[in-house]
């Protein structure tokens, strides 16, 4: 039986992916203004639209279209709406949040400018790179790059992503593009983040809407709260979605993923744990009470 599509849980999330895109576009702006350094493939789109005088968008989308076709050709599976969404949207929003940007801080650059736009610069990057690869609707050309090869070649994602981007950094060094300090740090250093963005605020939206779009969630919400309250209903009704999510996609899983999936595995046993020890709890109470009301 052919499953139905579920075009507001699709609709949610290809939301996601557009305002994910657009906060990585305005922490790659950040990053920019303060002359910090970008990441690797901006860094080097930056460089090479330069010396052929054409804008960022133009540059940068005609570049994600020659990446598209060798993914296409490699792994189409890696393709979906978020491809399109970012390939098309990231280089000119940095050219439209930079002209903001320069209109809002016009003064020059200083010590505490440079800290404050690569820490912001930083921690929105992160968190757009985990919002739009959250739903899993596709990743980026540039972003897909790694996962194939590591498949292809049997080697570490980790490592293989570290080796791409070290690469388009020192593409980037020799065309002259904004490299910095910021750059070596999103190439090394990124993971962590958007690993933990991912448990604290992707996962649990991505979750929240495929509670919220599924067809039979009204009536189970009626009877469930009835019976162990709304709490408690969120709880299993987000287990079992993720556990649901899991199983269709562990096969697809890279080893980084797996961690990060075991990591949030961990900590919801941890939460479980807690929610079994203060419903346990009030159970003693409540007998308390009837054992005391029933001897007076």
């Amino acid at each position: 039986m052919k499953k139905k599509l579920n075009f507001g849980n699709i609709a949610l999330k290809t939301l996601m992916s557009i305002m994910g895109v657009t906060v990585l576009s305005i922490g790659a702006t950040f990053l920019r203004g303060g002359n910090v350094g970008l990441d690797p493939f901006t860094a080097i789109n930056t460089g090479i639209s330069n010396k052929l005088g054409l804008g960022l968008g133009v540059y940068q989308l005609a570049v994600n279209f020659v990446i598209f076709l060798l993914i296409l050709w490699l792994d189409r599976k890696k393709i979906g709406i978020g491809t399109f969404v970012n390939m098309i949207l990231v280089g000119f929003e940095i050219q439209f949040f930079t002209q903001v940007y320069e209109q809002l801080f016009p003064e020059k650059i200083t010590f505490l400018v440079i800290v404050a736009d690569t820490v912001i610069g930083l921690l929105l990057f992160t968190l757009g790179s985990s919002l739009y690869m959250g739903p899993k609707l596709g990743v980026a050309p540039y972003d897909a790059i790694a996962p194939i090869f590591s498949e292809r070649l049997k080697s570490s994602y980790k490592i293989t992503r570290i080796i791409q981007d070290v690469l388009f950094m020192v593409g980037a060094l020799i065309m002259g593009g904004p490299v910095g300090f910021a750059t070596i740090i999103v190439a090394f250093f990124t993971g962590p983040l958007i690993t933990w963005w991912n448990e604290h605020v992707s996962d649990p939206l991505v979750a929240f809407i495929d509670h919220l779009t599924r067809p039979d969630t009204r009536n189970k919400v009626t009877v469930l709260l009835s019976a162990m309250g709304r709490r408690t209903y969120e709880s299993v009704a987000r287990t079992y979605e993720a556990t649901e999510v899991m199983q269709a996609r562990l096969g697809r899983y890279s080893n980084s993923d797996l961690k990060t999936q075991q990591k949030i595995a961990r900590r919801n046993l941890a939460n479980s744990k807690q929610t079994y020890e203060n419903c346990l709890a009030q159970y003693k109470m409540i007998e308390e009470e009837l054992n005391k009301r029933k001897n007076q």
